[in-house]
C-alpha cells in the first residue's frame, strides 16, 4: 500500500494538542479590520479547537499529525 498524503493546506492550519485535540485559528482577522470592535478583534486572535464534528475528517486529511 502506497503512503497517504498530508493535505499540506491543512498541515499549515492545525496543530495537535497534547491530549490529541486539533487547534486552529480562528477566521476573519485578515482584513476590513475597522468596522469590527475592539473586543471583537481581541477575541479573534485566540486559538480555538476544532469541532468534533469536524474531526474525523481532519484525521483523514492529516494521517501523520
Amino acid at each position: 500500500m502506497p503512503k497517504m498524503k498530508t493535505s499540506r493546506a491543512a498541515a499549515k492550519r492545525f496543530k495537535k494538542t497534547g491530549t490529541g485535540k486539533l487547534k486552529r485559528m480562528k477566521a476573519y482577522k485578515s482584513h476590513i479590520l475597522t468596522k469590527k470592535s475592539a473586543k471583537r478583534k481581541r477575541n479573534l486572535r485566540k486559538a480555538a479547537m476544532t469541532d468534533q464534528t469536524n474531526v474525523k475528517n481532519m484525521k483523514k486529511i492529516l494521517p501523520y499529525l
